[in-house]
């Protein structure tokens, strides 16, 4: 694609003071397929079974749930774009999870502080995390958490984008 050099997101304009919004992944997406195997034993040959077995705490079976499309985001941005508001950096977690990829999109010398608990992680991860008892850091470390998108806005227009998401 083509894009003018001065609406190119590349994390160079993210600043101090610039707000994180994250927005909701809908499951695992791409992020740790071979855990996931590993740790519901889908290399088995017990693994139709496996997959088709319901689980109260996902309200779907585990096939349904590791099979949830991946949500796309680029309508959310748009509309963010299209109301006016600068998105300074961006950052799609794939693989790397939630703690490697959100560094990346941040100029250097900049850090971001993020509220643990202030979004609602799944439920898959949270029984991926009980049935294996995987450390947190590496489920974070793994996987998006919840999180598929986290971007970086003005201070005063974190608001305005929050609102422009939910619609």
């Amino acid at each position: 694609g083509v894009v003018e050099k001065s609406k190119i997101t590349d994390g160079k304009n993210a600043k101090a003071g610039n707000v994180l919004i994250g927005i909701a992944s809908s499951g695992v997406h791409s992020n740790g397929y071979s855990l996931v195997r590993k740790v519901f034993g889908l290399n088995d040959d017990n693994a139709k079974e496996t997959l088709n077995t319901y689980y109260e705490e996902l309200g779907t079976t585990l096939g349904e749930a590791l099979l949830a499309p991946t949500r796309i985001y680029v309508k959310a941005l748009k509309s963010i774009k299209n109301a006016g508001v600068r998105v300074h950096a961006c950052s799609h977690i794939t693989g790397g999870g939630f703690i490697e990829n959100v560094p990346r999109m941040l100029p250097d010398g900049l850090k971001a502080v993020i509220k643990k608990g202030s979004w609602e992680v799944l439920p898959i991860f949270n029984l991926m995390q009980k049935k294996a008892d995987i450390p947190e850091r590496d489920m974070y470390n793994t996987f998006n958490m919840g999180t598929g998108l986290v971007i970086a806005v003005d201070n005063d227009k974190a608001d305005e984008a929050v609102r422009i998401l939910k619609e």
